[in-house]
């Protein structure tokens, strides 16, 4: 029975579901004996500084490879928020590739970029304009709007919006049209 015992443990060690666990306990043990290491203060001041400063600069090393981690995490989560903007984008456009009048998306987005930063449910301070284009409620019922235009789904927005445009031009938005 003893032989067989013997014959799995090379076996363990060689299957990569088991290669993680191992590499981490052998990550591990080495880290926690640097942060053991002159763990006792008896008060002699400078010794016990640069014993601690010895004891991070042991650490420092492995310090690195968990930056590098973080790092590469937090650039392949940019990444996949980035594609997901791009590809919300492109759906948007698709959706509306035939708006009202041939206003284009394009110009939608840029009145909402100046309008509201492009939020569908900000408020003007006074509360009179409202939404991602900042409609008023006669200008939102005037295209077929009813109820709060902050509170209308943004594609309907877009939608009203693009009557709005395909009606009067950019003059319902002085600044931003």
């Amino acid at each position: 029975m003893e032989g067989a015992n013997t014959a799995t443990v090379p076996r363990l060690l060689t299957k990569r579901t088991h290669i993680l666990p191992i590499l981490l306990i052998g990550l591990a043990f080495p880290a926690a004996a640097l942060a053991a290491t002159g763990q006792g203060d008896d008060g002699q001041g400078d010794d016990a500084v640069a014993l601690d400063s010895a004891r991070v600069a042991g650490i420092a090393p492995l310090q690195r490879p968990v930056d590098r981690f973080h790092w590469v995490i937090d650039t392949v989560t940019e990444r996949l928020r980035a594609e997901q903007r791009a590809e919300a984008r492109r759906q948007r456009r698709e959706l509306f590739a035939t708006l009202p009048g041939g206003v284009s998306i394009t110009t939608l987005e840029s009145i909402a970029a100046c309008e509201s930063g492009g939020d569908p449910t900000i408020v003007s301070a006074d509360g009179s304009y409202r939404g991602k284009y900042q409609f008023s409620f006669g200008t939102w019922e005037s295209v077929g709007g009813s109820g709060d235009p902050a509170a209308a789904p943004e594609k309907e927005q877009d939608y009203r919006a693009a009557l709005l445009y395909a009606q009067a031009g950019s003059s319902p938005w002085p600044v931003c049209g």
